[in-house]
């Protein structure tokens, strides 16, 4: 086992080794992203979640270097939309529904280009993607095998948005009894609202749901720790 870190975070230090953490990012996919996907057919404002990707390259890369676990995840759905509720294929008003034609493909439909992940947070080899039709990454998936399979008990999660795909896991996570930290430079959302109180609801009334703290309070302490560890 590798050795201790403990990471200054709301509501107080949070403690993992390398070996048993994964780092869980979350839908950062061109349809919620990029222009013409499922996010600004809803009406959202797609730069507001495009600050999050160099931060989240650059923890990539360090996550990467010192051999964590790291797991993608992808909402979407099924080409015949089975797996899509009427109450989620319906909601809202957009300009274009789950399945229809879009700029990227079908929006939100598994094996289009707008369901993939963006370039640059793309999967390297061995890095599971796990392909969720809802919010959470446990529903319906084999996110939960992989975690036990590899021996993962604490989180690191990221992505978008904060307060939906994110809250959901890490909600399912905690129930789960895992212990979640999230970046809070590296997880978006539409709004600056949700942005501000989805994290603060996180480690609210003594962590409730987890922790939070930004990548760059544990970028350095990733690095001394890998150097640490004979080889």
């Amino acid at each position: 086992m590798s050795e201790t870190i403990t990471v200054p975070a709301k509501p107080y230090p949070f403690e993992f080794s390398i070996d048993q953490t994964a780092l869980v990012i979350i839908d950062m996919q061109r349809d919620f992203v990029e222009p013409g996907g499922f996010g600004e057919t809803l009406g959202n404002d797609v730069e507001e979640l495009r600050g999050v990707i160099p931060v989240l390259a650059d923890f990539l890369a360090v996550a990467r270097s010192v051999g964590m676990t790291v797991i993608h995840t992808r909402e979407g759905h099924l080409p015949d939309l089975s797996d899509c509720p009427p109450a989620k294929l319906n909601r809202g008003a957009p300009s274009m529904r789950i399945g229809d034609p879009g700029p990227n493909g079908r929006i939100l439909i598994r094996g289009e280009k707008g369901h993939d992940i963006i370039e640059e947070l793309y999967p390297i080899e061995g890095e599971p993607v796990v392909d969720k039709p809802g919010k959470g990454a446990f529903y319906a998936t084999e996110f939960g095998d992989l975690l036990v399979g590899r021996g993962i008990t604490k989180l690191l999660v990221a992505g978008v948005t904060t307060e939906v795909c994110v809250h959901t896991t890490v909600r399912e996570a905690n129930d789960r009894g895992y212990e979640c930290l999230v970046l809070s430079d590296c997880v978006g959302s539409y709004f600056p609202k949700f942005q501000e109180v989805g994290l603060e609801m996180v480690s609210a009334q003594g962590g409730i749901f987890g922790w939070t703290a930004p990548s760059t309070a544990i970028t350095p302490l990733l690095t001394e720790a890998a150097a640490a560890t004979p080889a």
